[in-house]
């Protein structure tokens, strides 16, 4: 069978993601600490492999192939890069939590604007545990510190 250009890429990305993860395994282990240098990179390099094996098994098997998109959207794609853009600019000013509130919320009514007051509620509310969860796994559970804003010192 003949691979097409998903399969090529899911070819180059296995290989890579498997050269990668067995560099890991030369990683020294301090043992003062329980989680080694190689755990997180581990994590995503496997992760990486196995997606890239099932695009190559699907490519292989010939899953149906999406015809070409009709009706491309390209402002709505500039404007997502554009809110990410910004979002990544006010990190340092206004801090990971405010910031991060402002892109989800932003992000969601420029992908489907609210038309409802319980949309627009349930848009904050998606914003708020969004940002929530993302500041208690980061900075509480990985204790990752995640940017204070300087003009807002949190």
């Amino acid at each position: 069978m003949k691979l097409s250009r998903d399969g090529w890429t899911g070819l180059v990305a296995l290989a890579t993601s498997l050269f990668l993860f067995a560099l890991t395994l030369e990683l020294k282990q301090n043992p003062l600490v329980p989680i080694g240098p190689g755990f997180y990179p581990r994590i995503v390099l496997g992760i990486t492999a196995v997606l890239a094996a099932a695009l190559i098994i699907f490519d292989l098997i010939g899953a149906r192939k999406a015809s070409p998109a009709q009706n491309l959207n390209h402002a709505l794609v500039f404007a997502v890069f554009v809110i990410f853009g910004l979002y990544v600019g006010a990190l340092p000013f206004i801090g990971f939590r405010i910031a991060t509130f402002l892109f989800v919320a932003g992000l969601q009514a420029t992908l489907e604007p609210p038309r409802t007051v319980k949309a627009w509620l349930l848009m904050g509310i998606t914003a708020l545990v969004t940002t929530a969860v993302a500041y208690v796994v980061f900075e509480r559970y990985l204790q990752v510190f995640l940017p204070r804003g300087r003009w807002t010192d949190f």
